[in-house]
């Protein structure tokens, strides 16, 4: 099941999000300054690409100053505006019942948007 909806994502507007995301990853890893985001554009990226049967978690060494200040940084330079998008797509696509699995998966991407530092990408 979960191959089958990867597909239709892919289809409908995943893959076009996942190059979206690798774009605005590699523009980030120009500077040295930009390489630990660029490096949490490709984790949503990864997630962005293939959603179904993939979880968030928080990672064991999540704890710490960095990882904060990290989040913080990230959603005020361009989280929040992601995160937003991802919460419109999110919204629009649960007004039908076929589009309901799609709009879970947006709301998962809205929540590793808004803090990627920390967390983790695992299958299921």
């Amino acid at each position: 099941m979960n191959i089958l909806l990867n597909l239709l994502w892919l289809i409908f507007g995943g893959l076009i999000t996942c190059i979206e995301y690798i774009i605005a990853s590699l523009l980030m890893m120009i500077t040295i300054i930009g390489i630990p985001f660029g490096i949490q554009t490709m984790k949503l990226a990864g997630l962005a690409l293939l959603p179904f049967g993939k979880e968030v978690r928080t990672s064991p060494s999540s704890g710490g100053c960095l990882s904060v200040l990290m989040n913080v940084l990230w959603l005020l330079l361009g989280g929040l505006g992601i995160a937003i998008s991802h919460l419109l797509f999110g919204l629009f696509l649960c007004i039908t019942i076929i589009g309901i699995p799609f709009g879970r998966q947006h709301f998962k991407l809205a929540a590793l948007a808004l803090t990627p530092f920390g967390k983790e990408v695992v299958s299921k």
